[in-house]
């Protein structure tokens, strides 16, 4: 890509340089935002270095390239950590400037900044990037700062320091050459615990030569040092430069005559750019109106919608096939508009939403889809960051579910935290669309899948599955470290989608690297080590986003100051005077086909599976002469299953010490030929529920509460009536994947209280958005690691945290897989 890049005259903007050429990108232009007045070094400012700013007009001709600069002309009016549009707000000036650089220079498409880890900063710069249509650069976003250091003064960086502010800092350390402190400022680190790149504001530095300084390096001739702070433990001060020249290279030459276009024109030249704000971005954002005046030309389509009225509730939407539609694209935009409507109803609005699964009839459609999904959900609507998402292509269409599903997540309070990094960098892939990397909501933690992408680049890792399973993993453990956590400590489930191209061998070098990976890194984190058993479930699927291979999608449990543990459990033989859950009976063949996880009193997470020899034995306990039919497709061998899940999701709510209250979400895997149609299964499924909740052991307590069997069937909404006019079982949105090979069923379900969701992260490189090459266990690597990622950016790892749900999901007991086509 064509790069401007953002100068302050420091260090960490000018390796931001080097890093966008090392991974091939061209530096065709300068952006600096100065002071109003020429003597005045620092400004009062959160976003901008100014001190040195004299000196950076040698930069132009240094690098023979054409600088943009601007006197900045407002103050810092917005100090939320997330920017909303603030005219003469001080970063208005810099969306002024990249407009003029992107007027004046068609082909720039990207943005290079050195932020390493203020956020703050960030956030602006991905704001602005955002309203222009440019991509944001930010290759030292997250890196290890004594590593930063060290690779800037290998690489030839000459830099002198010219701010002080911290302990152990003075004025005679100012002026003095970076290298030359480069130890001092590490035994800084270790007595006072500063950063060692100044990134909370302890030094400034100047950058007086490079590598990129092809023409010339920069000489001060004369400076005077100006103490604001003479404290005597942490003296502020700095270097006022007042004469410099350039010392030119031989040979040097200041213009490219091969190229006629503009960069090479104007090479070392300096534009004053003096516009005024104007508030055109505001009248190009699409209002409310506008997206629903779309809905005048969409026919009136039935929406299945399902909602439980609680504090965290889900909602599952979609445009059933027996109603007249005309696409992904009408589908989507109705079932997206349906939702809307209904947090509405609510009082809620996309600010609520935690997590949203997409699901499309067809991934070469996922640019159509997400044009649609950006008009309904982006950052203006969601004040405290968008939602995390996981999208991926299911054969929904064969089903009669329309060409687009969708299930929301959606917490009534406003307590969620929001890791949405859009910059690319060598950290962890961007999410440069309206999703986040990772949502975390009281203690869990829900990711973003993540692909085997090669951050810096962007790129699938090649190498086949392996290669991107690989990167996938790191992309996690990325995101997991940014909450001081690790996929391999914090997870409770970590869901991995893989393609349906990859082979047999494939799949179990896929398994083996996610077990290698938990295990390695569980013994590099302070965690709960007792808690490493996440449950892993394998689903194959017709495609993943940008062609990956595989998707990683954990979902972590981060406990406060380590005072839970996540327990695995077995099921509990019934006492011998205790009901058997309305006829129920457990066996031992049950402890085979389940997997549970509970944090005490939170967290119950469980994975139920069930093969053709389970199925067996269930069809030959509900009746003998089924067994006798020799087919698993028949109403009654559905309806032998599903009276079989509810009596093992009642046991393991009970014995647990929850309730079905607390049954947040259930979601079916199942053979896509087992049914005829969706409407079937929800109806077998919703009989089976039904009598649950007329138990006389469980219904008078739960009136108790509800008051009424209105409020019951409110509240649940999976009375059959019900479940036959929503189209949706019990009260959770229904995730429907399809299976094959000899699993017969599975099934999630959520019970919690509280929750973290994290978006399915698919193997793609950070830098690159690309999948990793090198097959479904590249994929699942880097998904892995993307989700690690982003579990760490809660202090967190997926490995080790359990989640505030209750997951009942099929699983194999050696992690057998799920398949979908």
């Amino acid at each position: 890509m064509k790069v401007v890049a953002l100068v302050s005259g420091g260090k960490d903007s000018c390796f931001a340089m080097m890093k966008c050429m090392d991974y091939g990108h061209e530096i065709v232009a300068l952006a600096n935002l100065m002071p109003v007045d020429d003597s005045v070094d620092e400004l009062d400012s959160y976003m901008y270095q100014t001190v040195g700013h004299q000196i950076v007009i040698g930069y132009a001709e240094c690098m023979g390239l054409p600088l943009f600069r601007r006197r900045i002309q407002g103050s810092t009016r917005n100090q939320q950590l997330s920017y909303r549009i603030t005219p003469g707000d001080e970063v208005e000036d810099l969306f002024i400037l990249l407009q003029e650089v992107k007027q004046q220079i068609p082909s720039v498409t990207a943005v290079s900044s050195g932020a390493i880890a203020s956020d703050y900063q960030r956030l602006r710069v991905e704001s602005i990037c955002a309203r222009l249509g440019l991509v944001s650069l930010a290759y030292l976003w997250k890196e290890d700062q004594a590593f930063l250091l060290n690779e800037m003064i290998r690489r030839g960086i000459v830099a002198v320091i010219i701010k002080v502010a911290a302990m152990g800092l003075n004025q005679k350390h100012l002026g003095q050459e970076l290298v030359d402190l480069q130890s001092y400022l590490l035994q800084l680190k270790e007595l006072y615990g500063i950063n060692v790149c100044g990134e909370g504001g302890e030094y400034e530095t100047l950058t007086l030569d490079c590598p990129l300084f092809k023409n010339a390096r920069i000489v001060i001739d004369k400076f005077q040092v100006v103490l604001h702070s003479s404290d005597s433990i942490a003296p502020v001060g700095i270097i006022h430069p007042l004469a410099f020249h350039l010392e030119h290279r031989k040979d040097s030459s200041c213009t490219d005559k091969e190229n006629n276009d503009f960069t090479s024109e104007k090479a070392g030249s300096v534009f004053h750019v003096k516009k005024e704000f104007l508030p055109n971005y505001l009248e190009k954002c699409k209002s409310m109106d506008a997206v629903f005046d779309r809905f005048d030309t969409i026919e009136q389509v039935k929406m299945s919608i399902s909602t439980c009225k609680r504090d965290t509730f889900s909602i599952g939407c979609w445009v059933p096939n027996s109603t007249p539609f005309e696409g992904l694209q009408k589908d989507l935009m109705s079932v997206l508009h349906a939702i809307e409507l209904q947090l509405l109803k609510d009082d809620l609005d996309w600010a609520h939403v935690l997590y949203i699964h997409l699901y499309i009839s067809d991934i070469k459609q996922f640019g159509l889809a997400n044009d649609v999904y950006v008009s309904f959900i982006s950052e203006k609507k969601c004040s405290f960051g968008v939602p995390s998402r996981s999208t991926m292509e299911l054969p929904i269409a064969e089903l009669g579910l329309g060409d687009a599903y969708v299930e929301v997540l959606v917490s009534t309070d406003q307590c969620k935290r929001v890791l949405h990094v859009q910059s690319i960098s060598c950290w962890a892939p961007s999410c440069i669309g309206p999703y986040s990397q990772a949502t975390l909501h009281r203690e869990v933690l829900y990711m973003a899948g993540q692909l085997g992408l090669d951050p810096p680049t962007m790129l699938l890792q090649p190498g086949g599955p392996a290669a991107e399973m690989d990167q996938a993993l790191l992309n996690c453990e990325a995101v997991a470290n940014c909450f001081k956590s690790s996929i391999a400590t914090s997870a409770i489930i970590i869901i991995v989608y893989c393609s349906t191209s990859i082979s047999s061998f494939e799949m179990a070098e896929i398994q083996n690297l996610m077990e290698y990976f938990l295990k390695h890194h569980s013994t590099h984190h302070d965690g709960f080590l007792g808690a490493y058993n996440p449950i892993v479930l394998y689903v194959l699927v017709p495609n993943l986003p940008k062609g990956a291979l595989v998707e990683v999608k954990p979902t972590l449990h981060l406990a406060d100051n380590g005072k839970y543990g996540v327990q695995s459990v077995l099921l509990k033989a019934p006492a011998p005077d205790k009901p058997n859950y309305f006829g129920f009976k457990c066996s031992d063949r049950h402890n085979s086909c389940c997997h549970i996880n509970v944090v005490p009193d939170k967290i119950c997470m469980a994975l139920i599976s069930v093969t053709k020899d389970h199925a067996g034995s269930i069809y030959f306990e509900a009746d003998h002469d089924l067994v006798a039919l020799h087919c698993d497709k028949s109403h009654k061998h559905i309806k032998a299953i599903a009276v079989f899940f509810t009596g093992l999701i009642d046991k393991i709510i009970s014995d647990n010490g929850f309730s079905w209250q607390d049954l947040k979400n259930l979601r079916f895997y199942f053979l896509n030929d087992l049914v005829s149609s969706a409407d079937l299964l929800f109806s077998i499924f919703s009989e089976a529920f039904s009598s649950v909740f007329h138990v006389k052991e469980f219904l008078p307590n739960y009136l108790e509460k509800c008051k009424s069997m209105d409020a019951v069937f409110d509240r649940f909404d999976t009375i059959e009536q019900d479940c036959r006019r929503s189209h949706v079982s019990s009260s959770h949105a229904i995730e429907l994947q399809l299976l094959k090979d000899d699993l017969d069923w599975a099934l999630f379900c959520n019970l919690a209280q509280r929750v973290l969701y994290m978006a399915g992260q698919l193997g793609l490189d950070p830098p690159t958005m690309l999948l990793q090459p090198g097959g479904p266990a590249a994929e699942m690597d880097q998904a892995l690691l993307n989700c690690e990622a982003v579990a760490n950016c809660f202090k967190s790892s997926i490995a080790t945290s359990a989640i505030i749900l209750l997951y009942i999901a099929l699983r194999f007991l050696h992690l057998r897989w799920l398949k979908s086509r």
